[in-house]
């Protein structure tokens, strides 16, 4: 299913490029739009991974170097019966993480250096079994394809002022609109795609640490952090905020303009009902055996 929903993104995104090289060259335009399409699209099937994480400087570590985050990412993964994927780390305050690569044996886990600090060692394990259920659920290949030809879209939508062809009888109004609605049409595929995709890789999140309220508290944690804290690659790369596990932007007022993410307080909710509690009680304790009964706020995480 996940093979059918990027073809249909490729499509769709396709079409987007062949309308504004249509309104900026005529016949010509489109078929040019067409051509830089088909490009993009065989460039993002295989290299949009290694691009987004080259976007936000992410760089791989080994169990030598972070040897308690390799290891909870192959405990996880092993109890989700996945391969092993590549484990980054981002150096950047603001706490999140997203994950990435177009199969899970071409897969890699990416943390911020400021989720580590702030996060507990559960709800640590809640947020990379999040990761590693959009892994299982074949979400990384939708989410880097659409990071790199949304972006792309926008990119040709600011170029409209400067490359307007021959056949283009749209004017300055119409090339301006132009601007505004195609990076807004790549923002509604982009929700389409994210906003049930993030509540079903919480449910098998949930269901991979074996504890629901990790993953609730870590999300109400990240949420806070995230919105206090600006991240500017993201900030620069709006097209890849669907990726992270909570949004990434805030600096901007457009920012919130399409929200990718459903409400965090929604998907803290349906996490405590999974778990049979209400937002303030405690769950079960999972594989690690926490030694609290749920995973109450803390200063600092297991990596200082």
């Amino acid at each position: 299913m996940g093979y059918v929903k990027t073809a249909l993104l490729m499509a769709a995104m396709t079409a987007l490029f062949m309308g504004l090289g249509a309104l900026l060259g005529g016949s010509t335009g489109a078929m040019i739009a067409l051509a830089v399409a088909a490009a993009m699209n065989l460039f993002a099937w295989w290299s949009s991974d290694k691009m987004v994480l080259r976007m936000h400087n992410a760089h791989a570590v080994s169990a030598q170097s972070h040897p308690d985050l390799v290891g909870m990412v192959a405990d996880l993964a092993r109890r989700a019966d996945l391969p092993m994927p590549a484990v980054y780390v981002i150096d950047e305050a603001q706490p999140n993480a997203f994950a990435t690569g177009r199969n899970p044996d071409n897969a890699a886990v990416a943390v911020t250096t400021g989720l580590m600090r702030i996060l507990s060692r559960e709800e640590i394990a809640g947020v990379i079994a999040h990761e590693l259920a959009h892994i299982r659920n074949r979400d990384t290949l939708i989410m880097t394809v659409t990071a790199t030809l949304a972006g792309a879209i926008s990119m040709l939508a600011n170029f409209a002022l400067f490359f307007r062809g021959g056949d283009n009888r749209m004017g300055l109004l119409g090339t301006l609109a132009m601007m505004i609605l195609a990076p807004m049409a790549a923002s509604v595929v982009q929700m389409a795609i994210s906003r049930s995709r993030e509540y079903e890789a919480d449910r098998v999140g949930a269901e991979i640490c074996g504890n629901p309220v990790w993953l609730a508290s870590a999300l109400e944690r990240l949420q806070q952090g995230a919105s206090r804290i600006d991240n500017m690659r993201a900030e620069n790369n709006p097209a890849s905020a669907h990726m992270f596990i909570v949004n990434p932007l805030h600096a901007r007022k457009v920012d919130n303009l399409f929200s990718t993410h459903p409400a965090t307080e929604n998907r803290v909710a349906a996490l405590y009902r999974m778990a049979g509690q209400s937002p303030r009680g405690a769950g079960p304790d999972g594989p690690w055996q926490a030694s609290r009964p749920a995973p109450a706020p803390r200063q600092s995480g297991p990596w200082g």
